[in-house]
Order: C-alpha cells, then structure tokens, then sequence
C-alpha cells in the first residue's frame, strides 16, 4: 500500500506540473500576444510620422527598434531590414525560427510560436521563450518583417520553485506516509498477524496458544475472544478425549468380562447342538439357530477384543519373511466353499514370482479374509478376480468384484466401524461389523496402504499394499486402485 501510495504520488505530481506548466505557459503567450499587438500599432504609428518617414529606411528601421525596446524589458525586436537584420542588444537572430520567418514573409498576419531564445553571452543558456512575427507596412508600400521575442525568465523560475515545492511536498508526504503505515503496522497489522499466527497454532493442536491481551479496544476485544474460543475448544477437546478413553476402557471392558459367560455359553450351545439329532424338528432348528448366532457373537466379542488392543495402542506385529502370495492362497481355499456355496467364481492372477516380505502372516490373512468375504457377500454371483503384483519396494493385492459397488463417496467411509453402504440390506454371509476396520488397522500396523473403489452397479475393487519392509516408506503400489478391466461379466 505504501508503495501504491507513492506512485499515485508521483502520478499526481507530474500532472499537477503539467497543468502548471501549461497554464503558465498560455498565460505567457496572451501577455505576450496583447502586449506585441499594442508595440506593433506603436511602431507602425511611428513609422508613418513625418521624422521617421524623410529619414533612410535602415535608419527609421533602427530607431523603431530602439524605440521598441524602450517600451519594456519584457521582450526583444528583430527586424528583417532591407539591407541587414537589425536585432535587440542580448539576443542572437537565430532566436526567431525559421519556419516563423517563412510564414511572416507568406502572408500578412500575426503569428505566434515557441522558440528557444539564444543569448549573445555565451555564458547563458538558452532558455524557452514565444517569439511572435508579424509585417511593418513601410511609406513606399514595401513590407518589413518584424519579431518580438519574448524570454520566459521569469515564467521558468516560478516553475522551477514550484516543481522543488512539489518534490519536497512529496518527500514529505512520503516520509508521513512511511511513518503512517509504520504506526498502522505496530498498532494494527502486527498484532492481527500473531492473532492469525495464533489460530494457526490451535488448528495445529497446540490449545494451550494464548494472545496477549494488549492495543486498541478492537484488537484487545479481538484478543480476548480468541482467547476465550480457545479455552473453550480446549474444554470440549478434553471432553471428548476422556468420553473416548471411558468409552475404549468400557469396550474393552465388556469384552473381557463376556468372555467367561461366552466361554460357558458357547460350551452349552455345543452339547446341545452335537445332540440334535434327539430333538423334533422345532427344537433341532432353535439349537442350530442358536449356534450360528453364538458363533456370530463370538466372533464379534473376538473383533471388539482386537479393537480395544488397536485403541489402547498395544498391538504388536510378529513379523516374518514369508511369501505374500502363500497366504493370499491360504485364504482363497479358506473361503471357497462359501463362494460355492453362494455360485461365485474366485479367479486368482500372479504377476510376479518373488512376493516376498517381512510381514505378521495372521494380520495379513486376517486382511485377505475380510477382503474375500465382503467381496464373495456383494458379488451377487458375478466373478472375483484377486491379483498379486509387486516391485522392488512393495507388494500389493487387489481383490475386484463386479456385484453392487458403493457410491463414490463412500470410499471414505469403507472402513469405518459398523458402517454399511445399504443398511437396509440383510447381511449373506454375516460378520461383526468391524472386519474393514480391523483390516485397515492391521494395514497401518505393517505402515501399508488399504484402499477402495467403488462404482454402483460395476462392483469395488480393494487394494493392499505392504512394503516388503515394514521399516520402509512406501512411495507408490505395483496396482491401481481404479481398476483398469472391462469384463464382459461386470454390470455397466
């Protein structure tokens, strides 16, 4: 702004010195034109008298001149005489131009235009002046071309004292202006920018950030509501991170004391169920009811237990070298009878031989079979393809199915615990809810990547990628995450 400030300063002060310029300059040439009219009816007058009118031509010519000049000292004579050019003393005959003598010497008339008036003392500079031309009409009917050069000593000196009255304006209006914006800047500026500065540290998590309370009624209000917002985010935060510590301690809590009666219960659920057979048909059924929904409930007593150990920061990996792809078919056998049973087809690729990578192999399974067991759920009978990819920083797997698909919104969402892309839609194969959850813990454990795609009506593809060491950052997958097919089998 300061900078902004200066040059429309500048701009301002070379148009103001126009302006001066050009008005002093066509105060000067009406002056001149006026006072040039009356010095030529005057010299005319004498002209004609009788003294002047017996006398040599040269000579009348001369004495007009001199006559002129006497008038005032505002202005010099130049004569074009018969014989010889008379000029006033001070001035050289170059100071008339030459395009005013040829439009002089054209025709009758008084013409006026700039020139640069040349002194006789080589000392002085030329300087701007008006040099106005115009004709003597002498007793024999002959035409003398006459000049009268007007200096703009005076006219420059104004303007020179106006254009240092302009500079030093100027600087001084700078030097305020600096000063201005100096005050405006400690006062104003500086303290909105630690205020910003500030809320940039309380985005960042640091809540106990505090603005000195200090300055204008304005910023010391604006500092003490900053204050108070972050006292009060501070408060809410802490809130919520005890409601969240209560609330993993109460998860983990319940699932280690469910585990005794789930223990019995499931012993029960057992005999009774090895002992259907006794039974009629009506009590047959409840026993294996029974038995799937305790299995079922195990199940999801066992994911709340793995939870609370991701939650309490307590899980561990138990890493190994094995080969990627041994497990990927491990758990593909693992799951196909359940993806007969419901007429999926499980079609598996290897793109490379060396698989290899130092990973926990139950995490690992445990990521596959969730993978595979979603995707034989929403498959809807369509084919599941599994590829195994890697390089030399990473392996990956991806498990594609053409069925339902999610939203692409949903992506985000995926993995979130006991979220379902349609709740209205009854679970196949069933599960706990937290199996995607579970999954992408297990990922960032090995500091791998999970990631979704999903189109409604063309399917979802997951994609694992582990770096072959789990010490390692990973930089890039050997797949995509969009699937690049065109199956003839996928919806479209």
């Amino acid at each position: 702004m300061l900078g902004l400030s200066v040059v429309l300063m500048l701009l301002a002060g070379v148009l103001l010195m126009n302006q001066a310029t050009a008005g002093v300059v066509e105060a000067k040439r009406e002056s001149s034109l006026t006072e040039a009219v009356g010095v030529h009816a005057f010299m005319q007058e004498q002209l004609r008298s009788p003294d002047v009118r017996n006398a040599p031509v040269h000579e009348s010519l001369n004495r007009l001149a001199d006559l002129a000049v006497a008038q005032s000292a505002q202005y010099r004579v130049v004569i074009d005489a018969p014989t010889s050019r008379l000029v006033s003393a001070g001035i050289q005959a170059d100071s008339v131009p030459e395009a005013l003598r040829t439009q002089v010497q054209a025709s009758e008339g008084m013409y006026v235009t700039p020139t640069q008036v040349v002194f006789t003392d080589p000392a002085v500079t030329p300087e701007p002046g008006l040099a106005i031309g115009t004709s003597l009409l002498g007793t024999d009917g002959e035409r003398y071309p006459v000049y009268y050069i007007f200096p703009m000593t005076m006219e420059m000196s104004t303007l020179r004292s106006l254009q240092g009255a302009v500079v030093a304006t100027g600087a001084a209006l700078t030097l305020a202006l600096t000063l201005v914006a100096y005050l405006i800047t400690v006062q104003v500026v500086r303290p909105v920018r630690r205020a910003s500065q500030a809320a940039l540290r309380l985005a960042s998590g640091r809540l106990d950030e505090r603005i000195p309370v200090r300055g204008t009624e304005d910023l010391a209000t604006l500092a003490r509501s900053m204050n108070r917002m972050a006292g009060q985010l501070q408060q809410r935060i802490r809130e919520l991170e005890t409601l969240s510590t209560l609330q993993q301690r109460f998860v983990s809590d319940v699932s280690h004391e469910l585990r005794t009666p789930m223990t019995t219960i499931k012993m029960a659920s057992e005999v009774l169920h090895d002992g259907r057979e006794s039974f009629d048909p009506t009590q047959r059924r409840s026993v294996e009811l029974m038995n799937t929904e305790i299995d079922r409930f195990e199940l999801m007593l066992s994911d709340l237990l793995e939870i609370s150990r991701f939650d309490a920061g307590a899980a561990e990996l138990a890493t190994d070298e094995v080969e990627v792809a041994s497990l990927v078919d491990a758990e593909v056998e693992a799951t196909r009878s359940m993806a007969q049973r419901l007429g999926v087809e499980v079609i598996v690729e290897y793109r490379n031989a060396d698989t290899r990578a130092a990973v926990d192999s139950r995490r690992i399974r445990r990521i596959v079979r969730n993978l595979l067991t979603n995707a034989i759920e929403h498959a809807e009978g369509q084919p599941i393809r599994v590829t195994v990819a890697s390089d030399v920083e990473a392996v990956a797997i991806t498990v594609r199915d053409f069925g339902v698909g999610f939203a692409p919104e949903d992506a985000a969402h995926v993995f979130d615990r006991f979220w379902r892309a349609d709740p209205s839609r009854n679970r196949v194969v069933g599960g706990s809810g937290l199996g995607l959850s579970i999954a992408m813990e297990d990922a960032r454990l090995h500091r791998g990547w999970l990631t979704a795609w999903g189109r409604p009506g063309r399917g979802a593809q997951f994609r694992l990628t582990l770096p072959r060491d789990p010490g390692r950052e990973l930089t890039g997958s050997p797949l995509p995450v969009i699937p690049t097919d065109r199956k003839a089998g996928a919806r479209r």
